[in-house]
């Protein structure tokens, strides 16, 4: 198959591009740069130039693929709101694409979506669409196409990690580097679920192959991981204390981060494992931070 996968160069979508490859498949990458272009020629893939806001660059890219994988987000969380509703005006633009066809189209999630209350993992089973994350934009353009007759299946994330990046956890990286201290909420039980990028990258293979419209899968290796667990590997790492902050105190001490450094995000895989076959293998999210070199991590 010719897949058009957005976020080719980024931290997920770069991991995807060698997994299709060597399942035989071709990538139509998009990027916005000659700089980006290169990238995806060295890697084996086609460049499609266009961006997030330019529509017709995704509606021609989709045009032009057997199926879609969307990866592609602005992780500029000080604009979430408008990033999110940005992410469901590209779901549209791609969907209207592959109407009229049995084409795939994978779109991107969080696990919340699939969090009925706190402290309880979320599931494949349900989308809450009250839960409290702009993110959830993304599923509701996924059902409105799915209605209008689009193969949309959904790719549920927790924290994707390797030695360099950790979704949210890089932030805390950051943050534990500007004020000195490694902080978590509480008593830093709540947990937050994680898995390797190269094993997430193998999952949007497998349901991309799968063509299970209105399946949702959770890329979960570890249920669950104690942030106070993440707050001490961290705090190691870094060589700095290791403290609590008062739920109270979250929204200063972490800033933007505060809206999740008190989240419980927990999440189950069971059923995406069970229908798709998919067995992570990578380390998990301590073990990476324990083999990250800090001080050559960019900030």
């Amino acid at each position: 198959m010719r897949i058009f996968l957005t976020g080719a160069t980024g931290f997920i979508g770069s991991a995807i591009i060698p997994e299709l490859l060597a399942a035989g498949h071709q990538v139509l990458g998009l990027t916005r740069s000659e700089k980006g272009a290169r990238a995806l020629r060295d890697a084996g893939a086609e460049p499609h130039l266009g961006n997030l806001e330019d529509l017709e660059s995704l509606r021609s890219g989709a045009a032009r693929a057997d199926g879609v994988i969307h990866t592609a987000f602005d992780h500029d969380f000080s604009n979430f709101v408008a990033n999110c509703e940005k992410d469901r005006l590209a779901i549209e633009a791609l969907g209207s694409s592959l109407k009229g066809s049995d084409r795939p189209l994978i779109i991107t999630s969080g696990t919340g979506a699939g969090s009925t209350a706190p402290g309880l993992p979320a599931t494949e089973d349900v989308f809450n669409a009250e839960y409290p994350n702009p993110r959830i934009a993304s599923e509701l353009a996924g059902a409105a196409l799915l209605e209008a007759g689009v193969n949309v299946s959904v790719v549920r994330l927790p924290q994707v990690h390797d030695t360099v990046k950790q979704g949210l956890v890089t932030y805390l990286v950051d943050l534990a580097r500007r004020k000195g201290v490694s902080a978590y909420v509480g008593d830093g039980s709540h947990r937050w679920s994680a898995a390797p990028v190269r094993d997430v990258a193998r999952l949007y293979r497998l349901a991309l192959e799968r063509r299970a419209a209105g399946a949702r899968y959770h890329a979960v290796a570890e249920e669950g991981v104690p942030t106070r667990a993440i707050a001490e590997a961290l705090g190691r790492g870094l060589n700095v204390p290791v403290a609590s902050v008062p739920p109270e105190e979250a929204g200063g001490h972490f800033e933007w981060l505060g809206a999740f450094a008190g989240m419980d995000m927990s999440a189950s895989s069971a059923w995406t494992r069970a229908q798709l076959g998919w067995y992570p293998t990578g380390p998990g999210l301590i073990a990476d931070l324990e083999a990250m070199r800090h001080h050559e991590v960019a900030h």
